[in-house]
């Protein structure tokens, strides 16, 4: 098992991405499974808001998942924006040396926009005007 873990801005995609590498890897035969703000914030994260000390404790139990998906053999796309180096930093060390691919969905921030899924472009400040 392994862990690929997609990150980016809010609408970047990298749910779309992983989604469509796990169908590939899965028509291979692959164990494999999407961790994303979908499935885990209505459930194993449901307690959790969006402060930093919570976002940073989303992405430690995500983590944590992984590692155990991955230790299970499964092939495991994570897809959060998850800014922070040092929360992607702790996931990695959970995960044998090898096996944690990070993947930065670069996406022009004016198509994130664009796409704006979940209203969050809307409305924050406009800093850029």
């Amino acid at each position: 098992g392994c862990v690929i873990w997609f990150t980016g801005l809010s609408g970047s995609g990298k749910s779309t991405l992983a989604t469509a590498v796990e169908q590939v890897l899965h028509q291979q035969q692959h164990h494999t499974y999407v961790l994303d703000g979908d499935n885990v914030r209505h459930g194993l994260n449901k307690n959790l808001g969006f402060s930093p000390e919570d976002r940073e404790e989303n992405i430690r139990r995500i983590g944590e998942v992984a590692k155990l998906f991955a230790d299970a053999g499964t092939i495991v796309m994570t897809a959060f924006i998850s800014p922070y180096r040092a929360d992607r930093d702790q996931a990695r060390e959970l995960i044998a040396e090898g096996r944690f691919v990070e993947v930065f969905v670069d996406c022009p921030l004016e198509v994130c926009e664009e796409r704006d899924t979940k209203g969050l472009y809307k409305n924050a400040p406009r800093w850029r005007d």
